[in-house]
């Protein structure tokens, strides 16, 4: 009863029950799978969210478990550099960008779970339906199961959150963006300096995200790329459903570079991954009672800019703090909404219109998709500083916010 009750044993779950943990209040986590396998392909740990998970311990491990990327390119679908900027400890960060594969940050997160909170802090096989609530208890209601009361219950529950659906019974469909992406992992010598995030194309035409995440060993990585396209037609969301390189190999036929042949690169990888760029509106609020949201269950967002595990890796930092700060629970949870729903909503917002890849429309628009002879030419550098400067303090993690946040 005196615990927090986290459904949800992802990213955010598992770190929010490690953050309430140091922090010296109860939890446990209750996940649906009947067992937590390490599912997806790459993501990326940015600046702010790697200082968090440093602050729990695990600075170490999350940047030997993936590669410290140490810069970020961005070129045209003729292979041609458009901008380069260092990333992360590089760019003068106390804190790593991280590009790792998502089982891997799961499995370390979950791994830093049962050993400070004990083997039975995570309870697989209990799919959450919904919750009710007291005036003294949230209660969290499973499938075949007992129901568990707690002094919260805190939605971690993903992009299918059955808590959101609850608390939103009438919000929609989730909105399409119009693109649709194809992601795989496949093993290839070092390209570029081994730790660069390479952004090239654009959706018009094709676009790619392509980083490693792995160091293999004789010079080979494990190499993370998404492929995304203009396509009229998308199936629902699911993170795990196969794709077809027919859908989308023939958009990246020609795009053999100096420095990287993208065809063979794709047809490399064991398994492809579809998934429709979707996103849903901002809610006007997370919180009822002794009930919240978190991560994607809150703020679903097209995911663009490496943002979506960082955010929800910030809420749990956010709801802790609160919880830590403010003896009455329903109202802990509510200065939590207060302080994450604004620039949650400003990234989801800004992730549809202007993302960093923002730079490749602006080429693409200015060049009419053909070559060009001068960067300098088509785009002064300090505009293309600009695009990405902007977003990075959009999302939270530009040098100047995450300086005076370490400060207080």
């Amino acid at each position: 009863m005196d615990e927090i009750v986290i459904v949800g044993a992802g990213i955010g779950g598992l770190t929010l029950a490690l953050t309430l943990h140091q922090a010296g209040i109860a939890c446990r986590v209750y996940e649906s799978a009947a067992e937590i396998r390490p599912v997806g392909v790459g993501i990326n740990v940015l600046p702010h969210a790697a200082k968090e998970l440093a602050g729990l311990g695990l600075r170490d491990v999350l940047v030997s478990s993936g590669i410290a990327t140490a810069e970020s390119a961005f070129f045209n679908r003729f292979g041609q550099l458009i901008y380069r900027e260092p990333a992360g400890m590089a760019a003068g960060y106390d804190w790593p960008q991280v590009s790792i594969h998502r089982g891997t940050l799961q499995r370390l997160l979950l791994d830093a779970v049962r050993d400070r909170l004990g083997v039975d802090s995570v309870r697989t096989g209990c799919q959450c339906v919904g919750v009710e609530q007291t005036e003294d208890a949230a209660v969290a209601l499973f499938a075949g199961r007992e129901p568990v009361r707690g002094r919260a219950v805190i939605a971690c529950d993903g992009i299918h959150s059955a808590i959101r659906k609850q608390l939103y019974p009438n919000e929609g469909a989730p909105l399409y963006s119009g693109y649709n992406m194809w992601r795989g992992v496949t093993e290839w010598p070092r390209f570029l300096s081994g730790a660069t995030m390479v952004r090239a194309g654009w959706l018009a035409t094709g676009k790619m995200v392509i980083y490693p995440i792995r160091n293999l060993g004789e010079g080979k990585q494990l190499v993370n790329w998404v492929a995304e396209i203009e396509t009229p037609n998308h199936l629902d969301r699911d993170w795990n459903r196969s794709g077809q390189l027919t859908d989308f190999l023939p958009a990246f036929a020609d795009w053999h570079f100096d420095w990287l042949d993208v065809p063979a690169l794709i047809q490399g990888a064991e398994t492809v991954l579809e998934f429709p760029m979707v996103d849903q509106d901002p809610l006007p609020r997370w919180t009822f009672g002794r009930v919240t949201l978190l991560g994607d269950a809150a703020h679903p967002m097209v995911p663009r800019g490496s943002n979506g595990a960082g955010q929800a890796i910030l809420d749990a930092r956010a709801l802790a703090d609160c919880l830590v700060a403010t003896p009455d629970v329903a109202a802990a949870l509510t200065r939590y909404e207060q302080a994450r729903l604004p620039p949650t909503t400003q990234v989801v917002l800004t992730n549809r219109r202007n993302p960093p890849d923002a730079i490749l429309r602006e080429v693409y628009e200015r060049t009419g998709d053909k070559p060009f002879a001068r960067i300098e030419d088509v785009i002064p550098e300090n505009e293309l500083r600009s695009i990405t400067d902007r977003y990075k303090t959009v999302a939270g993690y530009d040098r100047t916010t995450l300086a005076n946040a370490n400060s207080r």
